[in-house]
């Protein structure tokens, strides 16, 4: 399994990078291998400002629709429309061609609330 140091986590299976007040957020590479092959992303909510914890998209596998959650409140700002005609690269490439959203923070001090790699690899290996 594959957890890169450098990233933020939540208890939801997103990762978040964070560059300024800009945050990059796709799913783990726990979460693609849970799922099995990704068939279709969605999500409506570009342009909208949304809080933590709140529903931002859906991934759709051959076995299974999830829920996208917002790991920090912000405006999303761009979604990675590749995903459109090939979401496959979530699979592929989760931590890099295959991000979901970026969004602009409302509040960055809530990235202190995330879980980091190990803490992040403690939740999902029990």
């Amino acid at each position: 399994m594959n957890v890169p140091q450098e990233l933020k986590y939540t208890k939801d299976h997103e990762w978040v990078k964070i560059e300024g007040d800009i945050a990059t957020i796709g799913i783990t590479d726990f979460a693609q291998g849970e799922l099995g092959d990704i068939v279709y992303v969605e999500v409506e909510t570009l342009d909208d400002t949304l809080e933590a914890d709140a529903v931002f998209g859906t991934v759709e596998a051959v076995k299974t629709v999830s829920d996208l959650f917002m790991p920090l409140s912000g405006e999303v700002i761009a979604f990675n429309e590749a995903l459109e005609d090939t979401p496959e690269t979530v699979n592929e490439d989760p931590y890099g061609e295959g991000w979901m959203i970026k969004i602009k923070l409302t509040d960055p001090l809530a990235i202190k609330d995330l879980l980091d790699a190990a803490d992040y690899t403690k939740l999902v290996t029990g």
